[in-house]
């Protein structure tokens, strides 16, 4: 083939592009690349310092963000009303997905670790969207449905692992009454 020609017709993966990161992210994967052009348009890129927070608990939820660099810890309030880290994340995680579809106060608090870049995906712009492209929106819900399901699954699990733990850690005397 013609160098002019291979230049034109060679599908380009610029692996510093937003749309290569987005589509690297599990519940963006099935996009094609029209899809992900316009799902790049859609989001926003925000930068942080060491320490920031993103958004702090009892917040209202408006969306989700996506890690393209730095690292996140999510903290919860304990009883006694410091901060007890719940995960830590980095490039690639995201989180606060549960709040794009279902309007809710942040459950914890969500603060960088070092200097972070973050895509958001927030509930107005997918409202907007599901107006111009439903079809796109779908797509984008279906895949965000998988990885919220997955994750429902595994802490499913998980809290059956710790009621077993918990019941055979359970005096025989405690139980039977």
């Amino acid at each position: 083939m013609d160098p002019l020609w291979n230049n034109i017709f060679r599908k380009k993966h610029d692996e510093d592009s937003l749309a290569y990161f987005l589509n690297n992210l599990p519940m963006f994967a099935e996009l094609n690349g029209r899809e992900l052009n316009v799902l790049e348009k859609m989001v926003h890129v925000r930068n942080y310092g060491v320490s920031e927070f993103v958004f702090e608990e009892g917040d209202p939820g408006t969306g989700m963000y996506m890690i393209r660099s730095g690292g996140v810890s999510i903290l919860a309030k304990n009883q006694q009303g410091t901060d007890d880290e719940l995960a830590l994340l980095g490039p690639g995680d995201f989180f606060g997905e549960t709040t794009l579809t279902a309007p809710a106060p942040r459950s914890a608090s969500a603060r960088t670790t070092e200097q972070t870049e973050l895509i958001g995906l927030f509930r107005a712009d997918l409202l907007e969207l599901i107006e111009r492209q439903p079809t796109l929106t779908s797509r984008i819900l279906i895949g965000l449905t998988r990885i919220v399901s997955e994750r429902l699954q595994t802490a499913s699990q998980e809290i059956r692992n710790l009621n077993k733990l918990i019941g055979e850690q359970v005096p025989t005397e405690i139980v039977e009454t």
